[in-house]
């Protein structure tokens, strides 16, 4: 689904972040501000792969494209800024800057054909949609939409999302509503959660369901169903992860959404196998029950083949290996604040956070131990010799790319 916005707004230009030598002034300029700040938060490990620094504000939000060309990112400095993904291993790392008029966005999400995002704007507490065009001269200029959406939200948002189908979008608040939108900013569902207050919800990667948690000790996922022509048709109770003994701070999916992962004030993360049939009553799987810190805020990634669970605990990331539970990885510090949002890359070569005004990017070692583990097994299964030489071929070049990441001086 192509989102199509007819704007008739002046164009938002963008600058690109690498400039020319400073001038006289500028340089004071610098100095005297540098004597007002706070120094920057300070941070390296062996796996730290990529510090991205462009914004001046806390970056709040940051989602990957599904195309995996692009991560843009949201802080309180006004911008919105697009990041190429292929030069996360370089030195330098430009990125487009569309400014967000009067206001900041404090949650973007990119469109499903990776040529607009959708952002929540603080002040104005409502949906803007902004179009990415390519210009003649190969850079790219970005249009805020002519309208933003109606304000329908009572309390702070906690996420939006747009899903991969195209066919709506979701906006999800601390009280207990969850809204479906069409693109157009019609409002099509009310969701009442009944979980006290929200703490987290999300569209999963397939686009048909929309699941949240909260105060209640569970996930309550909700299938949005579409006719045959794409008209909506309603949200219904699609299933629930039952287990955890108190609330949930949030979940995330696996790419094919077919696994979950919550967290939860319990201290444990639960790892669950969703591909069930739920319309026949069938209930999702508890795969793995793991200790782990967690805290009001923490974040939950799972890498899109579902091999790895990262959590977050106010500034620190610890890295399990999903079929085992066992620890692998303890990023302490990262941030100078909590860490706002986690996400691995749709390629599941990064693990990704932000919590001050840089961006983290991991090496996911763990998923390559895991890949590599995973082949081991098959290889000794493996009945013909063409699968046998190519898993072999498979684990070499894994442990290869392990092998490159661990020997790399961190950036």
């Amino acid at each position: 689904g192509c989102l199509c916005f007819s704007a008739r707004r002046k164009t938002h230009g963008f600058t690109s972040v690498a400039k020319g030598p400073p001038s006289k002034k500028q340089k004071q300029e610098k100095q005297r501000g540098r004597k007002d700040k706070p120094a920057q938060h300070t941070f390296s490990h062996p796996l730290l792969a990529a510090s991205l620094k462009g914004h001046s504000g806390n970056v709040t939000c940051f989602d990957f494209s599904s195309n995996g060309k692009y991560l843009a990112s949201c802080a309180d400095d006004r911008t919105v800024r697009i990041w190429s993904t292929k030069d996360f291993l370089d030195r330098e790392h430009k990125c487009l800057r569309a400014n967000v008029e009067l206001d900041h966005a404090t949650l973007v999400r990119f469109s499903p054909d990776s040529r607009a995002f959708i952002t929540w704007l603080a002040n104005g507490d409502t949906i803007r949609i902004f179009k990415m065009m390519k210009k003649d001269d190969g850079t790219m200029s970005f249009k805020a939409a002519p309208e933003d959406f109606p304000q329908k939200h009572k309390a702070t948002i906690l996420n939006i999302g747009i899903a991969e189908t195209g066919k709506f979008i979701m906006s999800a608040s601390t009280d207990t509503c969850i809204n479906i939108w069409d693109l157009k900013g019609e409002v099509l569902a009310s969701i009442n959660t009944n979980q006290i207050t929200n703490s987290y919800a999300a569209i999963s990667p397939c686009g048909r369901f929309v699941a949240s948690c909260g105060f209640t000790p569970d996930v309550k996922v909700w299938e949005v169903c579409f006719g045959k022509s794409g008209e909506f048709k309603e949200v219904v109770r699609a299933f629930d992860l039952k287990g955890h003994s108190a609330g949930v701070h949030a979940f995330a999916f696996s790419n094919d959404s077919r696994r979950m992962v919550s967290v939860s004030k319990d201290g444990t993360w639960k790892l669950w196998n969703t591909d069930v049939e739920y319309k026949k009553q069938q209930d999702p799987y508890l795969l793995k029950t793991v200790p782990c810190s967690s805290s009001e805020g923490s974040r939950v990634a799972l890498s899109p083949d579902g091999r790895v669970v990262a959590v977050s605990d106010g500034c620190n990331v610890a890295m399990y290996d999903a079929a085992s539970g066992k620890l692998e990885e303890e990023l302490h510090g990262v941030h100078s604040g909590e860490i706002t949002e986690l996400r691995f890359d749709i390629n599941g070569r990064f693990l990704v956070c932000s919590g001050d005004k840089a961006i983290r990017v991991f090496h996911n070692t763990p998923g390559y131990r895991a890949a590599i583990r995973d082949m081991q097994d098959m290889l000794k299964k493996a009945q013909n010799e063409a699968m046998k030489q190519r898993l072999q071929q498979q684990i070499k070049e894994a442990q290869s790319a392990l092998d490159t990441v661990l020997a790399a001086p961190s950036n």
